[in-house]
């Protein structure tokens, strides 16, 4: 029995179960045909150019819908290995984000230490203010300078850890400008000590007595209680007078005023010493002059009753008792005999 399809000859009879779904597939037609009722046979079917290209289409279209759902399965229940990367380098970078917040943070604990010393103890010493915490926190709130590190995984640990270096930032600067401050304060300080008055005129070998102190006193020649700006030692004619503190010479020579032969340092910082009644002067005006530098001798020019110094201590133009400032080389017994005898109301020698 048989059947004649365009000259292919099919022919039907029982097939034997042992050939190969491979053999049959192969001896399969390769086209495909579809039935005419009206001639009672099967035709060719043929597809056109256009109609190709369309089943083409469709084929690969829905190839690529299948890919497309296969690799989504895959990627939402398997990672690739450039995702296999990504998250190792990710956990390292925050470890490392961790490690740095940690570093930070003992940073910090040191900075509020050198803070407290800056504040408590350097700049007390130099008589400086401590600076405001306000400055020292100026530029921290307000607007959100980190709102660019903001909609990540790990936002909070990125914006925490920026805060923090820009908070050290500022700190180190404020810092770093206050210690430029207490090194001035420090030179400033130095040369303050070596400039104001702090030892006596004349060496104690060499003085006779103390004569009269600072304050009221009856004057030697009107013999009427005035005030006695200075202090008067008593010393042989000829006797070493020394510069109490370093600073320049603004005055050398007589004066008409009762002084007689008188030497005035400037030592700066509003401080003046005046050295009257001299017998001769070693400086001229000008000259910049040690502590503890020859300045003239001892005599009893001008107005003066017996040879004498009379040594006077100027701040801001304004006289100061000069036995405030023996400090260098007086025992804390000789500076109470100093103030003790001073304060006695007697009579001076100028």
């Amino acid at each position: 029995m048989f059947l004649l399809l365009k000259g292919c000859k099919i022919n039907f009879f029982p097939l034997d179960l042992s050939v190969s779904i491979k053999k049959i597939l192969l001896k399969m037609p390769k086209s495909k045909y579809k039935f005419d009722p009206e001639r009672i046979s099967y035709e060719k079917i043929v597809l056109s150019t256009g109609q190709k290209i369309i089943k083409l289409f469709i084929q690969l279209v829905a190839i690529s819908v299948v890919a497309f759902i296969l690799l989504l399965g895959l990627s939402i229940f398997f990672d690739t290995p450039g995702e296999l990367q990504q998250k190792r380098e990710n956990k390292q970078l925050k470890a490392q984000y961790q490690n740095l917040n940690n570093k930070l943070q003992r940073m910090d604990l040191t900075m509020n230490q050198i803070k407290e010393r800056d504040d408590n103890i350097y700049r007390l010493i130099f008589g400086a203010e401590p600076i405001p915490e306000s400055y020292r926190e100026a530029g921290f709130g307000g607007v959100n300078r980190y709102k660019e590190l903001e909609g990540y995984d790990d936002s909070e640990l990125v914006i925490k850890t920026a805060e923090k270096i820009d908070k050290l930032i500022k700190q180190l600067d404020v810092q770093w400008k206050s210690y430029e401050e207490v090194i001035l304060l420090a030179e400033e300080k130095e040369e303050f000590l070596a400039s104001i008055p702090a030892i006596s005129p004349v060496a104690d070998k060499d003085l006779t007595r103390f004569a009269s102190g600072y304050g009221y006193r009856i004057h030697p020649i009107y013999r009427t209680k005035k005030m006695h700006t200075g202090i008067d030692l008593t010393a042989p004619v000829g006797t070493e007078v020394y510069a109490t503190g370093n600073g320049k010479v603004t005055a050398a020579g007589y004066t008409l005023g009762g002084f007689g032969l008188r030497v005035i340092i400037d030592h700066g910082f509003g401080y003046k010493t005046l050295y009257a009644h001299l017998n001769s002067v070693s400086v001229k005006e000008g000259k910049e002059v040690k502590r503890g530098e020859l300045i003239g001798t001892i005599g009893s020019t001008g107005r003066s009753t017996a040879p004498h110094l009379h040594y006077e201590v100027r701040k801001n133009n304004q006289t100061e008792n000069p036995v405030n400032y023996y400090s260098n080389d007086l025992t804390p017994e000789q500076y109470e005999e100093i103030l003790t005898v001073s304060s006695r109301m007697n009579m001076s020698f100028d």
